[in-house]
């Protein structure tokens, strides 16, 4: 059976999803993109700043969840522009133990929801 996931602490979806489901002892969060949950606006221009907000988005779902960055066995990173890729790792390691992190892949797609330069999805487990 799946339990819905959801948070106002995270931006609300933008389609007919939610923003993670469980199932058993799996949560799959779906992408999360730089929305400021308060605002309701996105964080541009920088993209260690939009970076930092999808991990913070993704952070309070899991604790939604009850779990934390410790939970994620798997990440994936899209990025409008793989040119960015380093300054997104630094901002990424600082949410994980690099000799814990989770597994994950990094790809360049050529657009994005809200044409954001970051989105990422994760999943963990209890």
């Amino acid at each position: 059976m799946k339990k819905i996931i959801n948070t106002t602490k995270a931006p609300a979806p933008i389609g007919p999803y939610n923003q993670a489901v469980l199932t058993g002892n799996t949560l799959y969060i779906s992408g999360q993109i730089p929305v400021n949950p308060e605002t309701g606006e996105l964080v541009v221009g920088n993209i260690e700043r939009e970076t930092a907000q999808s991990m913070e988005n993704l952070k309070a779902i899991l604790e939604e969840a009850g779990m934390t960055f410790e939970n994620v066995v798997k990440s994936s990173i899209f990025l409008s522009d793989m040119n960015q890729f380093s300054q997104v790792n630094q901002v990424y390691a600082l949410y994980f133990n690099t000799e814990t992190a989770p597994a994950r892949e990094t790809v360049e797609v050529a657009n994005l929801p809200k044409f954001v330069n970051v989105e990422i999805s994760m999943i963990a487990v209890k």
